[in-house]
């Protein structure tokens, strides 16, 4: 990539999409494409169509979706297979029809079976049952990256796909119907700071392991492979490292400050109990990630004290 090149970034507005634009931004990119999900529906097929015929961007970052926590894809599941089909169908298949040079598809390490060895491979795919929680999600996203492969395969498009681990950091959602573990941790213990609660009442056991990725440094492996890596098999991006719910809370307790007790309800769902992304793959590559766990989350808290102190 050129610093003179047409970048469309979908989904610039999201968490991912918004850490790749600033770190397009920061390398010296001058013109950035983003659209809003008002002034383009990436679902809508014509429209889609007829931005890349108008717009001809040269590079394009897949990162628009529908997502949420356990809560949300268990709820709205029949939402979260369209709206994700949709829109990977109409800009990938309009990214082929206007020649563009590289796309990249952001998917999500929820691809892989519930009861995979861990950590997890990327040879993993396909091989067991899916998380029955976020199965919708997961089978978008997996249609995605079989979309990418094809599309090579059959018209020879450089289309490459990265499986992010979770992901924190500027612009999360913190809406407690929807929003990820780490972020609604972050809420819940704010709130209840502030109000000088006993308690933080949190989902499941508190044993599920998670790995967590700040998203700059997410960014900064899509910067990095869109420019290295022109292969076929989809990538882990993640640290390699995972810590229990039950920790985390404690980790973010502390960093909050709040002073109660942390409770677990076990008739609420654990999801799936394991999720380390295997990132050997990766680091053979020559990328790793920079900022640890706490540095991370401290930043994080920070940056989003007034929207925590704001009810779901």
């Amino acid at each position: 990539m050129n610093t003179t090149d047409k970048i469309f970034v979908a989904g610039h507005r999201g968490m991912v999409g918004s850490a790749i634009v600033r770190k397009l931004q920061s390398e010296g990119f001058q013109h950035i494409i983003v659209k809003t999900s008002k002034e383009l529906d990436l679902r809508n097929q014509a429209a889609v169509q007829q931005f890349f015929a108008t717009e001809k961007p040269d590079y394009v970052f897949l990162s628009a979706a529908k997502v949420g926590g356990i809560h949300a894809n268990n709820t709205f599941r029949a939402e979260f297979l369209y709206d994700n089909l949709m829109i990977q169908n109409n800009v990938i298949h309009s990214a082929y029809l206007n020649q563009v040079k590289k796309l990249m598809f952001l998917g999500s390490s929820c691809i892989y079976p519930k009861l995979a060895p861990q950590p997890l491979s990327e040879d993993s795919l396909l091989s067991g049952l899916l998380e029955q929680t976020n199965e919708p999600y997961a089978i978008a996203k997996i249609a995605g990256i079989k979309m990418c492969e094809s599309y090579r395969r059959q018209y020879g498009c450089n289309y490459i796909s990265v499986m992010p681990t979770n992901l924190y950091g500027p612009n999360d959602n913190y809406n407690l119907n929807n929003s990820h573990v780490l972020p609604a941790l972050l809420k819940k213990m704010e709130i209840a700071k502030n109000e000088g609660a006993s308690h933080v009442e949190i989902w499941g056991t508190g044993t599920p392991l998670r790995e967590f990725l700040h998203v700059d440094d997410l960014a900064d492996a899509c910067f990095y492979l869109m420019q290295q890596y022109n292969e076929e098999p989809f990538l882990n991006v993640g640290v390699g490292e995972d810590i229990s719910i039950k920790d985390l809370a404690l980790l973010i307790k502390d960093i909050v400050g709040f002073k109660g007790e942390l409770k677990f309800d076990s008739s609420k769902p654990d999801g799936t109990p394991r999720k380390l992304m295997d990132v050997s793959k990766l680091h053979s590559l020559g990328w790793k990630h920079k900022i640890n766990l706490r540095e991370g989350i401290e930043s994080v808290y920070q940056q989003a004290k007034s929207e925590l102190t704001l009810q779901a």
